[in-house]
């Protein structure tokens, strides 16, 4: 299908997708993390196949870019329209393959995101600025495409971090090549088809495979910049891969997110925000709360509220309409979560709830856990969980709580909870987070720019700023 096409084809289910995406034959099986079955096969190309996207990209890149702005803003209107058209197909195998529900703040969600996001992006205003303009000068501001860019991402939010990845790129004139995470390619794979019966050809690549194929796309010297989100040590990892051909980078690493409860918050008001700031995606969020400063005056309350909301939400199996928590992704990180946890219970922190996975089920479920009376240098509070296990630690002054929350060397978002916003900002200050949320957390806009502080990664995404960082900032002066 062209770009000048409408959007006929549109996929009923999942395995209508699996049909168009899946290898002829051959292929490595992508299992259910729920249930255990297998969701379909991914072919495994290597660099060999990742050199020959870059170079149709680089190719088709001066195309692309001449055919405008407009055109290109019209282009990612209608690429939504056809996520739109495949919700549900792509909302099914994306609860399949990361294990997601399709109800709650999961899979329904995150596609509905990524069409909100394509649309948001496609709005932005970005003009050419003047910046000096009297006799003798005349300095003007432009911003022209890079040429290829590369996207690695992540298995927590496959289709919308995409999305965010490629949508700006694209919308700047840019082409791009994807190497989505070994854990959920298929989801990738499939959004890119959607994506791509709207989308002139080479303009959008998804090349799944293993290790070396992201080593070659963050070293390629014909990527003229990389988008990574993931973990610290990753993206230092790209960083050193990027050095030689002097790439643009924007990484969002790592979190392990504080949030502090003022004394004057109210328990039972703020502890489904909370709950939800901590557990949304299972916990498998970069930006989740995952460590709470709670003062000593309704530290009791505190933790009764949000046990009461955590025991009252349904976790199973994705495509069960009932659920809103699924399993962890793949056993590493419920391996992960399970020995942070049994630490902490080493260590005579006092569990709320949760704490203790069924043995021998099919699936990696950990149930939500609340883990109370726990020191600030704990691993479960100190090392970032990325899982459904929330450590929550009293302390007694502001001073206290605002060290606390600065002293490990990430920074990605924060959050406040007061029914004071005045003073809750002031707190909010004092934190060294690239986003900080008064009374929510983790809620991101794609109006509103986004990046991370100290070890959490540089460069931003969303917004007009976010388009600035996917192109060549350029001035002619005369």
């Amino acid at each position: 299908m062209t770009a000048e096409s409408t959007i006929q084809d549109t996929f009923a289910s999942a395995a209508d997708l699996l049909a168009v995406i899946q290898p002829a034959a051959g292929g490595r099986q992508i299992k259910d993390p729920a249930t255990g079955e297998l969701v379909g096969r991914v072919a495994e190309p290597g660099v060999a196949e990742l050199d020959a996207a870059v170079a149709a990209a680089r190719a088709a890149q001066p195309g692309w870019a001449a055919r405008g702005d407009a055109e290109r803003r019209e282009l990612l209107n209608r690429a939504a329209d056809a996520v739109e058209a495949s919700a549900e197909a792509l909302a099914e195998l994306l609860s399949r393959e990361q294990g997601k529900p399709l109800n709650g703040p999961n899979a329904r969600f995150e596609v509905g995101a990524c069409a909100a996001w394509l649309r948001a992006t496609a709005s932005f205003e970005l003009e050419p600025e003047t910046l000096v303009d009297e006799e003798g000068t005349h300095a003007q501001l432009f911003y022209r495409p890079l040429g290829v860019v590369g996207a690695i991402g992540p298995w927590n939010w496959p289709m919308m971090i995409s999305i965010w990845q490629l949508a700006p790129a694209l919308r700047m004139g840019n082409t791009v090549v994807m190497k989505p995470s070994e854990y959920t390619p298929l989801s990738v794979l499939a959004l890119a088809e959607v994506l791509n019966s709207v989308f002139p050809v080479d303009v959008l690549s998804v090349v799944p495979g293993g290790r070396e194929v992201g080593e070659r796309l963050a070293s390629h010297p014909e990527i003229a910049k990389v988008m990574f989100t993931g973990s610290t040590a990753t993206g230092k990892a790209i960083i050193r891969s990027s050095a030689d051909t002097v790439k643009r980078l924007t990484l969002e690493l790592g979190g392990n997110d504080a949030g502090i409860v003022l004394p004057d918050a109210d328990p039972a008001a703020i502890a489904e925000g909370l709950f939800w700031g901590a557990f949304i995606n299972t916990g498998q969020t970069c930006a989740a709360l995952k460590r709470l400063y709670v003062h000593e005056d309704i530290y009791a309350e505190v933790c009764e509220a949000l046990t009461a909301v955590a025991q009252q939400m349904p976790m199973g199996v994705g495509l069960n309409e009932n659920n809103v928590l699924g399993p962890l992704q793949n056993k590493a990180q419920f391996d992960i979560v399970a020995n942070l946890v049994q630490a902490a219970k080493d260590a005579g922190a006092r569990v709320l709830t949760g704490g203790n996975p069924e043995e021998n089920q099919p699936g990696y479920f950990y149930p939500a856990t609340l883990v109370a009376d726990i020191d600030n240098d704990n691993p479960l509070v100190a090392q970032e969980q990325f899982g459904p296990a929330l450590p929550i630690i009293k302390y007694s002054t502001i001073d206290e709580a605002v060290e606390m929350a600065n002293a490990l060397e990430v920074g990605l978002g924060a959050s406040v909870w007061s029914a004071d916003p005045a003073a809750a900002r002031e707190v909010a200050a004092r934190i060294e987070a690239g986003t900080v949320w008064i009374n929510k957390h983790g809620a991101v806009d794609p109006r509103v720019p986004f990046g991370g502080a100290k070890q959490s990664g540089y460069g931003l995404e969303f917004g007009a700023e976010g388009l600035k960082h996917l192109a060549q900032p350029q001035i002619i002066n005369g």
